[in-house]
């Protein structure tokens, strides 16, 4: 199991004998060995790549739980076997990860030296199970219920200008108001409205503007600048709020809050290191220096902000 584990995990049998420290054909013997115990084939190979059969990423779950279990219960009978140990992989969207889930992660493993952190940071719905990720952070409602979640926190999507813009185009009282201002587009199905909010209503107000972004960093400092307004998720702008250099606007029409979550595929049998990954996140983002533990700066805790 050990051998097939770190063969998908290595993406080739001349890797995984080098991270076993051993050779190649000890590698290709085992794999054999456990292919004709099972009675099936783990890997479809060629000269040029291997990949995992349908029951091959079957198996590999259960493999990893079952050796996970097993270090366990040899490291409960070691000295010091309060350490955990082993790899470790955590996936998360790009910016909060950035902004919160990679220090979390950077200070987990300088705290426990022994396990092998990987942050992997993507912008799209990761399968936990499909590409062997142990924990994700999920922003926003839940699909997949083979996944145990454990809820962190709420995030808004507010809409904010520069002090300078709203002095110079004043402060909209509805969000019908922006249809006649400078506001910051995005690439995508928002480009062209943005969606409030109002007396239980759903309503999406057309935006135009001159400047219009792929990516999110850019557009909050246009933003910044006074280009225009913009809408953006409430953790992505906060320091900027905080500083004053942007104020939140037309807060009692924001959308229903998003959910946050720590998702991991299984209950049971969860690697210690694993156990600890989770409990030291959430402690992470719900803390006092957590995105969800301190006072939100002023002008970002409306009606909205208790939900």
């Amino acid at each position: 199991m050990h051998t097939f584990v770190q063969i998908a995990d290595q993406g080739s049998l001349t890797a995984a004998a080098r991270a076993l420290d051993t050779s190649l054909p000890a590698v290709v013997r085992a794999l054999a060995a456990l292919e004709q115990h099972l009675g099936v084939r783990l890997f479809n190979r060629t000269t040029r790549r291997i990949a995992l059969t349908d029951e091959g990423r079957a198996y590999l779950d259960s493999c990893r739980h079952v050796l996970s279990a097993v270090q366990d219960a040899e490291a409960a009978l070691k000295e010091g076997a309060s350490e955990p140990t082993g790899q470790l992989t955590v996936t998360a969207p790009v910016q909060f990860g950035q902004m919160f889930v990679a220090p979390a992660l950077t200070a987990f493993a300088q705290h426990h030296p022994r396990v092998r952190c990987r942050v992997l940071l993507f912008d799209r719905v990761v399968n936990l199970l499909d590409e062997g990720i142990d924990v994700g952070v999920r922003i926003g409602a839940l699909d997949d219920s083979a996944l145990v979640a454990r809820h962190v926190g709420t995030i808004r999507r507010v809409v904010v200008a520069s002090p300078a813009l709203l002095d110079s185009a004043g402060t909209p009282a509805q969000p019908q108001a922006l249809r006649g201002a400078r506001c910051i587009r995005f690439t995508g199905a928002a480009a062209l409205g943005w969606r409030f909010d109002m007396d239980g209503r759903k309503v999406t107000v057309e935006i135009g503007g001159n400047l219009e972004f792929n990516h999110i960093a850019p557009a909050v400092d246009a933003c910044a600048a006074g280009a225009g307004f913009g809408m953006f998720l409430s953790y992505q702008v906060a320091p900027l709020v905080a500083s004053g250099r942007l104020r939140v606007v037309l807060e009692a029409f924001e959308p229903p809050p998003r959910p946050v979550h720590v998702v991991y595929p299984h209950a049971r049998l969860l690697p210690r290191r694993t156990r600890l990954c989770i409990d030291w996140l959430k402690q992470s983002l719900t803390g006092p220096d957590g995105p969800f533990g301190a006072a939100e700066p002023a002008g970002m805790h409306g009606e909205a902000a208790r939900a």
